[in-house]
């Protein structure tokens, strides 16, 4: 009997007792294709040597130091690396344990920031429906997934919510991307408009949804027209890139595909590759300086920050992407996967959208292909295709509630970057058997 508190609690999952490369392994010795990535987690597979290495070197060392007392080596380095790749204007690193400790840390620097500059008025937060920023009070609430916030309401702030960029669903007949990408920013201005922009301190995105919409890609413009509107209202852009960030849509940030600079950007998941738990909340010298030449004190913490065995495992996960040339690999085997999609569900009846970037793809699942018509959520197809997948020994990510928080399923696909095309072929192959066997 474990006495370990499950996800699940009708559910027994197998024991995970080794990792290599793409695939993990069981008690029993059965081995899936990890097609997930985790969640988006394992951008190198497991078992990478070199990464391992660093973390048992760093352990010979030190393994903790804490950040009331010390900063260490490998944080200094990783900060280091992580800004000389950041996106313009991007400055200071924050090291936390995870992506949901990532956005809580950056909406509570963003009100301080508006505290410390003599705007305390500004407390509002503005987000979108259909997002996931994790899962502690904050970043709940910043998230508009209606059935994760469903049961902790009481406990949630007020946070705006306008609508996700989603042109597959609200992309209007005779609308052009770039017009409904126009379309779909200027609910930011409505919103502030609405509510007093005096009284918002920032607007908070991904720019691919992972998640709860299924690698769900913005339209042409979007981001330049949202990043026009936080300046002409003076409001903080945070950008939420624990799922998508760090190579995973082909760059090293996101963002860069965007053209959109962010005032604080999030990172977690593959910063540490899974190897140890770490994330990151980026922010902008402009933001810094505000609490340097004010109260000199981001009243903000966790006894793990800048954890040294975390920081020197980052530090061996970022210097593997950018140094075994994994971007342009991310980008090359991204667009063999979305080949191998579109041949094998381009045509399906039940599958309404294929979308994504890099190794970051969605498989948005219908009833009716021609009037998008979603699958009645009572039948559960999210969840009986992970089952069968599972079975068939592959890791995916299905996920029901893409419309609104109870409607519509998606299957998200993060497989590690350095998939090869025969395990492309193997993941599209057990992927369709899963999806005959439910549907």
């Amino acid at each position: 009997m474990s006495h370990v508190f499950p996800r699940h609690t009708k559910a027994q999952p197998p024991v995970a007792v080794g990792g290599e490369g793409c695939y993990m392994i069981d008690a029993s010795g059965k081995r899936y294709l990890d097609g997930s990535g985790g969640a988006a987690v394992s951008c190198l597979g497991h078992g990478d040597v070199e990464v391992t290495a660093a973390i048992k070197a760093q352990l010979d060392k030190v393994a903790f130091a804490h950040t009331g007392f010390f900063t260490s080596e490998p944080a200094e380095a990783l900060a280091d690396l992580l800004i000389a790749h950041a996106p313009e204007g991007i400055d200071r690193v924050y090291f936390v344990s995870g992506g949901s400790e990532a956005t809580e840390a950056a909406i509570k620097l963003a009100r301080q920031y508006w505290v410390e500059k003599g705007e305390p008025q500004r407390g509002r937060l503005i987000a979108r429906k259909q997002s996931y920023h994790g899962n502690t009070i904050g970043a709940l609430s910043a998230g508009g997934n209606e059935w994760r916030r469903a049961q902790f309401g009481p406990l949630l702030l007020d946070v705006s919510h306008i609508d996700p960029c989603y042109e597959y669903r609200l992309r209007e007949e005779g609308e052009s991307l770039e017009e409904y990408g126009r379309r779909a920013a200027d609910a930011l201005e409505a919103e502030l408009l609405r509510v007093g922009p005096e009284t918002v301190m920032a607007f908070m995105a991904e720019p691919v949804v992972g998640a709860t919409a299924g690698a769900l890609t913005p339209a042409p413009g979007y981001f330049r027209r949202i990043r026009e509107i936080c300046d002409r209202y003076g409001i903080l852009l945070i950008l939420d890139e624990v799922m998508c960030g760090m190579g995973r849509t082909g760059t090293l940030f996101a963002s860069e595909q965007d053209e959109v600079r962010p005032d604080i950007v999030c990172i977690a998941k593959g910063l540490g590759a899974g190897y140890q738990p770490i994330g990151a909340m980026l922010c902008s010298a402009e933001i810094y300086d505000a609490i340097a030449n004010g109260s000199g004190f981001f009243q903000h913490g966790h006894t793990y920050i800048g954890h040294p065995t975390a920081t020197a495992a980052g530090h061996a996960v970022v210097s593997a992407i950018l140094n075994r040339g994994l971007l342009p690999r991310v980008r090359e085997q991204g667009d063999k996967l979305a080949a191998a999609l579109e041949a094998r569900f381009g045509q399906h009846p039940h599958v309404g959208d294929l979308r994504g970037r890099g190794l970051f793809r969605g498989i948005e699942l219908v009833e009716d292909r021609a009037t998008k018509a979603p699958f009645d959520p009572s039948r559960g197809v999210a969840a009986k295709i992970k089952k069968a997948a599972f079975e068939e020994g592959l890791i995916c990510y299905p996920m029901s509630g893409t419309i609104d928080g109870r409607s519509g399923d998606h299957i998200l696909l993060a497989p590690p970057f350095i998939i090869e095309d025969a395990q492309i072929g193997e993941l599209t192959d057990k992927l369709s058997r899963a999806i005959s066997a439910v549907i």
